[in-house]
């Protein structure tokens, strides 16, 4: 590869056609890991990516290298999506929680990995990101908590697992019944969060009680949808 320049953070940028085949590759590698899961042949990637798997290789030198990828990805979405969210919190936290939560099923796609089936990856980078997340909607909860509009026993847990259940794929379904559908359970669940009328919850893991048992979680590799935040 050779870079036209430099970034901000000192990585090099790639070159345009560079890039764009980067950017193909992992649009199709986000489609074949949710149809196929992360088994899928590497070839299968690069067909659907329309580029030749010596390109791939370039880009990704191996399958967990684009898995991490994928999941990166995935978590900086959700991350900026989340600090979105808190920075109109003030002003209405129950709509920043609903945004936040329907820009997360708008943008399923691109969340195939790590929301809603994948391996465990332990990048650093990944786990910080994790880490950052939980940060923002638990400040999101407070400052929602602040003006008593949401109950006190909410956690981010409840956030990442309701976003991850409802940015489940539903293959049988159009993609706008599909939408419909979590729109509706989105609603439900913000309903829920109120502090009126409400039944205790049952204790729930801590983020760190969580993402512990994700990070050391042995099992077979999941397929396609299996939840995995």
């Amino acid at each position: 590869m050779t870079p036209d320049a430099s970034r901000q953070d000192g990585k090099p940028r790639l070159r345009a056609d560079a890039a764009r085949n980067r950017a193909q590759v992992l649009a199709a590698a986000r489609t074949a890991f949710r149809e196929l899961g992360t088994a899928v042949p590497l070839d299968e990637i690069a067909r659907r990516a329309g580029v030749n798997i010596a390109t791939l290789y370039r880009r990704f030198p191996d399958r967990d290298a684009l898995i991490r990828q994928v999941v990166i990805d995935g978590f900086t979405l959700v991350l900026e999506t989340a600090r979105g969210a808190l920075r109109t919190a003030s002003r209405d936290p129950l709509a920043a929680i609903e945004e936040l939560l329907l820009r997360m099923v708008d943008q399923r796609d691109m969340l195939v990995l790590p929301l809603i089936g994948g391996p465990v990856v332990d990048a650093p980078e990944a786990v910080e990101l994790q880490r950052q997340i939980a940060t923002a909607l638990e400040d999101l909860l407070t400052t929602a908590r602040s003006q008593s509009l949401v109950r006190p026993d909410v956690t981010a847990v409840d956030l990442i697992t309701t976003a991850a259940l409802a940015c489940r794929p539903l293959p049988y379904l159009p993609t706008e019944q599909a939408t419909a559908l979590a729109t509706r359970h989105v609603r439900i669940f913000l309903d829920g969060l109120r502090p009126d009328g409400t039944r205790p919850l049952p204790p729930a893991p801590t983020h760190k009680e969580f993402t512990a048992h994700l990070h050391t979680a042995k099992e077979t590799e999941p397929g396609p949808g299996h939840a995995n935040f």
